[in-house]
């Protein structure tokens, strides 16, 4: 049971998931007069099923019901009833209600259902299974033959695709409340939340970070900010400013930089080539993404990457807007074998998402004329191992056959398209991958000035930063990059090419 002096949590506390908080305001609202809703005959739900991905809040949500709500408040893990000998997940389930049913009216918060809710009948082995009993006892305690009211459940879970139908259906959880990840608004909204507790620096604008943060979670913004004040601390300032938000922001979606990796000349080189590839056809092609920055200083898994940000969320993607990234994705390999008459492994993350988009592009979004708005496989992102081992292929060898023809003729044609501009282009290739070499890192207004005019005017050099208090001065400190300019397009970037 949940103590209510120790949970501090309240709605005040949740943001950036504005619609599912209405949701569980309601049910608090119940809680406190259920007269209100029962005069017209309403009857206040059953259960709650809190759908979403990981990080958005689902918990936290289930945290602030407890905190505003006057009921007891009972909490578990699907986990907690699982154990080794059989039968003692059943017992715990009976246990559990029996004692939330001494404490009426209450809530019971289950934590990562999926534990124990999964699909009978899917086992890969005979016999008893110990989950199933479980469940059963789970479904029989919600909506039975000997059920009362006033106890509420509250289940989290991120994998609802694999939950019993039994447990889904109204008088067991009678609402599906999807906690989506925040948008633009909502993440300026979990920023300001979340910078209650650390110190910023005037001048900070979380608007900016905002935009430059799209598909983040608010666990991932709770964790930008923290490494930026670990960032400040380390750099002796007195408060956060844009410059560590930055850092940070490319740390937590790039990974770190890698300063003190040791590069040949000929593959630094072979890398500054690859990203010009890379900058230089985003900057030609229209519709792709507005470059963000191209750099050579690795980072993460690559040797160099080329991030770019959409100026708004994606909620849906376009065909030219894919044959523009696939051929984005390319130049990198076109350009390396343009300077060194060589091919390399750097390219095998290109690949990897370019194929990936190929085949979603024929295969679940019907972008192909030739195989038509057919969905062929299912488009699963998890193998759930019991359904998929009896399940055969539902498209014939022949078909097999033409997609993978599809997939080639995009890759190709997007490969061929980007093999042309960037011969047609060949000297600001060359400007863009020297520049790369003198000074590491260029945005991505400096590369579109190279491609547009055939000049640059060179970045400013880094601040100079002396080491931290207690450190030996022979530490080499991470180089902060200058803030973004107020001008430049904010969104999303894809991960760099990795390189193994």
């Amino acid at each position: 049971m949940l103590n209510k002096e120790k949970n501090r949590t309240t709605f005040k506390d949740v943001a950036g998931v504005e619609e599912a908080k209405d949701e569980v305001v309601e049910l608090v609202e119940f809680l406190k007069d259920p007269k209100k809703f029962q005069r017209l005959g309403g009857r206040i739900p059953k259960g709650i099923l809190m759908v979403g991905p990981p990080g958005t809040g689902k918990t936290l949500l289930a945290k602030a019901i407890a905190g505003e709500a006057d009921a007891a408040f009972y909490s578990i893990s699907g986990s907690d009833f699982v154990e080794m000998f059989v039968g003692v997940g059943a017992s715990r389930v009976r246990d559990m209600f029996e004692q939330a049913r001494k404490n009426t009216p209450c809530l019971v918060f289950i934590d990562e259902i999926d534990a124990v809710g999964r699909s009978r009948g899917h086992g890969l082995g005979g016999g008893n299974d110990e989950r199933e009993q479980t469940l059963n006892a789970l479904l029989v305690e919600m909506d039975g033959f000997d059920t009362q009211d006033g106890i509420i459940i509250i289940a989290a879970t991120n994998r609802p695709d694999v939950l019993d139908p039994a447990l889904l259906r109204p008088g067991r959880f009678d609402r599906q409340i999807t906690v989506n990840l925040p948008d633009v608004r909502g993440r300026e909204a979990i920023l300001k939340v979340h910078s209650r507790n650390v110190k910023l620096a005037p001048g900070v604008d979380l608007g900016v970070i905002a935009r430059g943060t799209p598909g983040f979670s608010g666990a991932e913004l709770a964790n930008l900010l923290n490494e930026a004040a670990l960032l400040a601390a380390r750099m002796n300032k007195k408060g956060i400013t844009m410059a560590e938000l930055e850092e940070a922001r490319d740390k937590v979606r790039w990974g770190r930089e890698r300063r003190s990796l040791a590069m040949t000349e000929d593959e630094k080189r072979a890398t500054a080539w690859h990203e010009a590839g890379h900058a230089v056809v985003n900057v030609l092609l229209e519709h792709t993404h507005p470059l963000h920055k191209v750099t050579i200083i690795p980072r993460g898994q690559a040797l160099g990457s080329t991030m770019w940000l959409p100026e708004k969320d994606l909620l849906s993607r376009k065909r030219k807007e894919l044959n523009d990234l696939i051929a984005v994705t390319m130049a990198g390999r076109i350009a390396e074998e343009l300077y060194t008459q060589d091919i390399s492994s750097g390219a095998a993350g290109d690949i990897q998402q370019a194929t990936a988009m190929a085949k979603a592009m024929v295969m679940h979004w019907g972008m192909s004329d030739k195989l038509g708005m057919v969905q062929y496989g299912d488009n699963q992102e998890y193998v759930f191992l019991g359904r998929d081992m009896i399940r055969s292929k539902d498209y014939s060898e022949q078909t097999a056959e033409e997609i993978d023809r599809e997939v080639k003729r995009i890759i190709t044609e997007n490969y061929d398209r980007a093999r042309q501009l960037l011969l047609d282009h060949r000297d600001r290739l060359e400007m863009v991958a020297h520049a790369l070499l003198e000074f590491e890192t260029l945005d991505g207004q400096q590369v579109a000035e190279i491609v547009k005019t055939g000049k640059l005017t060179p970045p400013p050099p880094p601040p100079e930063t002396g080491p931290p208090t207690g450190a030996p001065a022979a530490t080499p400190l991470p180089e902060v990059p200058k803030p973004l300019p107020p001008k430049l397009p904010p969104g999303l970037a894809t991960p760099a090419p990795v390189v193994p």
